[in-house]
């Protein structure tokens, strides 16, 4: 007698989600072989581990695999496993959740999503990846028997309305799952899945890793045109990060390094990491040796990868590192996502919100250990990255601390070698309890900066900083470990001590002020076009003059940086001061003070100034005019 076919009818809005998946849900038709390995895979592991726990002991599982198999004249592609299988009710249970309660609901959020990406992990969520087929097979067939049964089940739809149920004998343990494939179609996005190469590239960029092998007959023909065919396993079943670090070795890690990244070098460092617990995920990550060519342009993208039980997800998943850290590549493998996910749900996931935390923190403590333990090879490691890692001072504040330890540059302490902000502090004069810095474009305008006279004269460490992120960084940073960070070229600076290094008496001080009391507020008159005040220097001890910000004014360097992304900056005026003791200085104070409406003064205060502003590595406001007044002044000497 012959099985009863049981047909059912989908709901109407089970009808309307079935067009959605089938028709314009998924943009990448390519997807609907993961989702099938994937179901096959877990169906394997369920099955294992149901033979060494549940009551299926003592099953045979030697050979548990997945295999592909290409009917050309039918046209159909079958997904088969020897895993668990199903039985009638796990049927209707698993595969027809589509049709259970909730469609309404998952419907209304599907209306409500902005995105593509959202609606198939919304899709995912539902766990209704199987339907996914349809968007390449005008029908679809599962022939599946449940592992400890004796009969099985036969599962069919066309995807329009209905689908029959009826039992079927002979099965093997296991599920297959046919594709009665549409004919391809590249304007709709429709390959030739019937096309080897075409079927190993999915598996390759999908399900390369998956434990158990996939499995595929591939016809050859030998030498004297005789037809073979050979199995052939697709996958690599190679997730180095599944397993133990103690059982992989240095060579494995390169040559995965290598393959994920593209890049010829081996790593500078490699992490391989795993969490167990409410949320389980494996990580490997690599520290590259030398910066892509792309890292600082806005192209560059995460090289993170996400996998999701083996299964590959996305490629640049941002959501997992943050992008001062863009340069590290690797995979992390999480064990309870959707294979649906979307990267605007990653954004907001608290539980990928957890391991991004926990992987930022892996990374900067490798990078802090490598530093103690190899600062030779840290040293290339931060030339290649340090401008990407200083990034982090102005994104990552819940880690500020760690990228400070981190931060390397150049300093008057060694012209030959770099310091870390530690051994900045550990150098500091006693009583000193300011970390001076100066920014500028190249060590040697920094070094010949009269800004250093004072410093150099009197034996201060200056950190020399000269990325263009410097200018930012540093304001947004107001101390290390107790010591704030102070500009050399910003604000009051007070050694309290003179060249020789005696210090100054207070009646030395207010002798100076009173010497200068008439000269200093004609100059701030004079020169008000360019400056907002002119007063005295402590800082300059061979320079006439220098020209110096307050302590939250814009830099010029950075001035011109937001100029020059087109933003708007009003014109910050900064402040001129004078070296008290230099002739230049004490020949105007005596000229002003014998006639301070000779023409010739305000001629010598522009060229002061505009000396001072050639010194910083400025630009003149009137070129033109400097260099006819220093001709004029320079012909009157001869």
């Amino acid at each position: 007698m012959p099985s009863s076919v049981e047909t059912l009818e989908f709901q109407a809005e089970t009808r309307q989600l079935l067009r959605l998946v089938i028709h314009s849900i998924y943009s990448n038709k390519d997807i609907f072989l993961r989702e099938l390995i994937s179901n096959a895979s877990d169906a394997l592991d369920k099955l294992r581990l149901e033979s060494l726990t549940g009551s299926l002991a003592g099953v045979d599982i030697s050979d548990l695999h997945i295999s592909l198999e290409v009917d050309s004249d039918a046209r159909t592609l079958t997904v088969r496993d020897n895993g668990i299988g199903m039985t009638r009710d796990d049927l209707v249970e698993l595969i027809g959740t589509i049709a259970k309660s909730g469609t309404a609901g998952l419907l209304e959020k599907i209306k409500e999503s902005k995105d593509a990406a959202t609606t198939e992990s919304l899709i995912g969520q539902f766990g209704v990846g199987f339907y996914s087929a349809f968007m390449v097979a005008d029908k679809v067939t599962v022939h599946t028997r449940r592992a400890g049964t004796d009969s099985g089940t036969q599962w069919e739809s066309d995807g329009e309305g209905s689908y029959t149920i009826q039992a079927a004998d002979d099965l093997p343990v296991g599920t297959s799952v046919t594709l009665h494939l549409k004919p391809a179609d590249s304007e709709d996005g429709l390959a030739d899945y019937l096309s080897e190469s075409k079927i190993r590239q999915i598996v390759k960029r999908y399900s390369d890793f998956i434990r158990w092998p996939i499995r595929m007959a591939t016809d050859r023909t030998d030498a004297d045109d005789n037809a073979t065919s050979d199995l052939d396993t697709l996958n690599s079943m190679k997730a180095l990060w599944a397993r133990p670090r103690s059982e992989v070795t240095e060579h494995e890690y390169n040559e995965f390094y290598q393959q994920i990244s593209h890049d010829w070098l081996p790593p500078a460092e490699t992490i391989h990491m795993r969490a167990e617990g409410t949320f389980e995920y494996e990580a490997l990550l690599f520290i590259p040796s030398q910066a892509p060519f792309d890292l600082y342009s806005r192209e560059s993208k995460s090289g993170v990868q996400l996998y999701v039980k083996r299964v590959f997800i996305m490629d640049d998943c941002e959501a997992l590192m943050p992008n001062y850290l863009r340069f590290v590549k690797g995979v992390v493998d999480a064990h309870d996502l959707s294979l649906n996910v979307s990267r605007e749900l990653l954004q907001h996931d608290r539980q990928i919100q957890g391991v991004r935390r926990r992987l930022v923190k892996k990374v900067l403590g490798a990078l802090k250990d490598m530093q103690a333990k190899d600062a030779e090879r840290y040293a290339k490691v931060w030339d290649q990255f340090g401008r990407a890692l200083k990034e982090g001072l102005l994104e990552d504040t819940d880690n500020t601390e760690a990228l400070l330890e981190l931060v390397s540059a150049a300093s008057t302490h060694d012209p030959a070698k770099t310091t870390t902000l530690r051994e900045y502090v550990e150098r500091m004069k006693d009583g000193q309890d300011t970390i001076y810095y100066l920014t500028g474009e190249t060590r040697a305008m920094v070094e010949n900066s009269p800004h250093m006279e004072a410093f150099a004269a009197k034996g201060y460490e200056v950190l020399i900083l000269t990325d263009p992120i410097d200018e930012v960084w540093v304001d947004q940073v107001p101390a290390f470990d107790g010591h704030r960070l102070q500009s050399i070229a910003k604000g009051q600076v007070d050694l309290d001590e003179s060249a020789d290094g005696d210090k100054e008496t207070d009646g030395d001080k207010a002798q100076r002020e009173q010497d200068f009391a008439a000269l200093l507020p004609w100059l701030t008159t004079t020169l008000s076009d360019h400056v907002k005040q002119v007063r005295l220097s402590s800082r300059l001890t061979t320079s006439a003059a220098c020209i110096v910000g307050d302590a939250h004014d814009v830099t010029p360097t950075l001035e011109k940086m937001y100029r020059a992304m087109g933003q708007q900056m009003p014109t910050v005026k900064r402040i001129l001061e004078l070296n008290p003791t230099h002739p230049l200085v004490t020949a105007l104070r005596t000229a002003h003070h014998a006639d301070a409406e000779a023409p010739a003064l305000k001629e010598t205060a522009e060229l002061i100034y505009g000396s001072a502003l050639l010194a910083e590595g400025g630009d003149l406001p009137d070129p033109a005019r400097f260099t006819r007044l220093l001709t004029d002044h320079l012909t009157r000497t001869l």
